[in-house]
């Protein structure tokens, strides 16, 4: 399991390096490398972009996939059944993209974390 906090986006890339570098320590194939940290960048992004706040990271491999969670406060306000974006909005796209490459569905945690699984592609 990895977990880390972050409060600002270039805090985000150095945390979301070591990830992946985790990531490939367990041999995760590259696509899902690339999958898990467009899925985190994204979750994370929405945290400090939207409400100012830190976010609270983790990510755990769990046999078939990588379950990650990302939490703040305000997150418990978050809508998860937000409609697509406009094709040719400038924003809102995070949680379309997340939906779009995760197993099943994005999901709300007991503590108003938001949760997902990503079943891998190739290992």
């Amino acid at each position: 399991m990895i977990s880390f906090r972050v409060d600002n986006l270039k805090r985000m890339s150095a945390e979301l390096a070591a990830f992946a570098e985790y990531l490939k320590d367990n041999s995760v194939s590259d696509d899902d490398v690339f999958f898990s940290r467009l899925i985190s960048c994204e979750l994370i992004t929405n945290v400090i972009r939207h409400s100012g706040e830190s976010a609270q990271f983790s990510a755990e491999i769990l046999g078939d996939g990588i379950s990650i969670s990302v939490t703040a406060p305000s997150f418990e306000n978050l809508p998860l059944d937000a409609p697509a974006p406009d094709v040719f909005a400038e924003s809102g796209r995070g949680l379309y993209i997340v939906r779009s490459i995760i197993s099943g569905d994005i999901e709300r945690g007991n503590h108003g974390e938001v949760k997902v699984f990503l079943s891998f592609h190739n290992k």
